[in-house]
């Protein structure tokens, strides 16, 4: 879950880099980092933190180019810190330096074959390090004093013919420009844009159109799954399908959660599914409790708004602002720790007495993940006053593992995880608890785009599109859950 953007320009790009990432935020906060091209030399600045927070005007001065790529993240695979911020660099052949959205399910098999067929070193856990190093490799074995558009998708290729998981990669190649592809089931986002200058056409890749809209740029359409998108430094647009034929399944917790609601994937508006969403949800409410005696509905903000605001439509029942949100406080799902999300959400939320004192409300929220959250939230209900706290889940129950880049890797640690409906209800302390039904949510998104068949709802069905190895899940669990991690930050790994 992070925030990839690349731009090649007719003028300096970092700032419009900058700026890009800013928009894209809400995908990673622990790190954030701008490489550019700039003649035969790559300028790179990198660090740990917020966008505002790496970049000040003296780096930003120092990056110069009309080419370059912006990253911010989340940590998944790998460890926090600025030791895996993103974009990283490699210096043969040509010198290339990449930033990636996803996660691989196959570093084992990967990293081995670096080291006994590849012959290269593979220094971290970072999945862009194994994609940066595979892509090398392909390159390399090309003929490399005479490479082009055709040699550089055939290494895309073969990248996709390695690496087995959810991935969005933006690339600078010296030399030879931007390069971006997307993995053969698209189950991570990638966009296409174009905006018209004095000078010619500029050309952008990005996680979300939303990075478009405020930088001026059309969006053009959603790259492909497996497709290669090559833009040289004299604005030639390449474009290539580099994979066999897969399965286009994108992930279905982008709508739910990770994505803007002013963005569109996959010619899906984000904001309408979430309105879609919200109906069907309030039409399961009706059936299961036609006198459900709901005073007032009451979103988790904030990405929970949209989807309450038409289920409250359809139930006749108000919606209320009941809580106050902190907006210096940073998203708690993608803070790093359990410790850190418990902490965190007194201080990101504050509840409204008036809306609550004496009335039976209705909470709704985007998804119940680990749960201590939802427990907390209504547990401040009932401090403010209710006399009974419902509370809607606008996805299905999460289940099992994600493990195409959003960070749900220990099903131990899912407050679902083995639990029924009602066992999940007692729990949290509501009064009562109902979840979106799979096929709904499916059906919230796929109307948006009837081409749209299946989607990647691993994380609610427990089905993954790649596959994976019997024992990948348990060392997943083991690496990435919080308690691995915390040791990983207890000894500064």
């Amino acid at each position: 879950m992070c925030g990839i953007i690349g731009i090649l320009g007719k003028s300096e790009v970092a700032s419009a880099l900058y700026d890009a990432l800013t928009v894209l935020q809400h995908r990673g906060q622990d790190a954030a980092g701008i490489a550019t091209v700039d003649g035969s030399r790559l300028r790179l600045h990198k660090g740990r933190g917020l966008v505002q927070d790496v970049f000040n005007r003296d780096n930003m001065l120092g990056l110069r180019g009309v080419v370059g790529i912006g990253h911010c993240r989340y940590p998944t695979a790998g460890s926090e810190g600025s030791a895996e911020a993103q974009p990283l660099y490699v210096n043969s052949p040509y010198g290339i330096a990449l930033a990636h959205n996803g996660n691989l399910v196959n570093t084992e098999t990967l990293r081995r074959e670096m080291f006994e067929d590849d012959r290269r070193h593979i220094n971290t856990d970072s999945d862009s390090e194994f994609l940066l190093n595979v892509l090398a490799h392909e390159l390399q074995i090309q003929e490399r004093m005479a490479l082009s558009h055709d040699h550089i998708f055939k290494a895309v290729a073969g990248v996709h013919a390695r690496c087995v998981g959810g991935y969005a990669v933006v690339s600078l190649v010296l030399g030879y420009g931007l390069l971006a592809f997307r993995d053969p089931h698209g189950i991570r986002p990638l966009v296409l844009g174009e905006r018209d200058t004095p000078e010619g056409k500029e050309y952008a890749v990005a996680s979300e159109s939303v990075a478009f809209d405020m930088l001026g740029f059309r969006l053009l359409r959603d790259v492909a799954p497996g497709e290669g998108i090559l833009i040289t430094p004299e604005g030639q647009l390449y474009t290539r399908q580099c994979a066999e034929s897969s399965t286009h399944s994108p992930c279905i917790f982008e709508y739910v959660y990770l994505a803007r609601p002013d963005s569109m994937i996959e010619d899906v508006s984000v904001y309408r599914a979430r309105l879609r969403m919200g109906e069907r949800l309030a039409a399961k409410i009706q059936r299961l409790r036609p006198k459900h005696g709901i005073d007032a509905v009451i979103p988790i903000p904030d990405t929970s708004r949209t989807s309450a605001s038409s289920l409250a439509q359809v139930l006749g029942v108000p919606m209320r602002e009941g809580f106050v949100k902190n907006r210096y406080v940073g998203r708690t799902f993608i803070m790093p720790g359990q410790s850190e999300r418990v902490k965190s959400v007194r201080r990101k939320l504050n509840a409204i007495g008036l809306e609550f004192r004496n009335k039976n409300v209705l909470l709704v929220d985007d998804s119940i993940v680990r749960g201590t959250t939802s427990r907390q939230i209504i547990q401040m209900a009932r401090e403010a006053g209710a006399k009974q706290v419902f509370f809607a889940s606008a996805a299905p129950p999460v289940r099992y593992p994600n493990i195409y880049g959003i960070d749900m890797p220990s099903s131990a640690e899912l407050v679902a995880s083995g639990r029924s409906e009602s066992e999940i209800e007692t729990l949290l302390g509501a009064d009562w608890l109902v979840y979106q039904d799979l096929e709904d949510l499916v059906a919230s998104v796929a109307e948006g785009n009837e081409k749209l068949s299946t989607f990647d709802t691993s994380c609610f069905s427990g089905e993954y599109v790649t596959g994976v190895e019997p024992t990948y899940l348990d060392q997943l669990e083991f690496a990435r859950s919080d308690e691995a991690k915390d040791k990983r930050r207890q000894f500064g790994r």
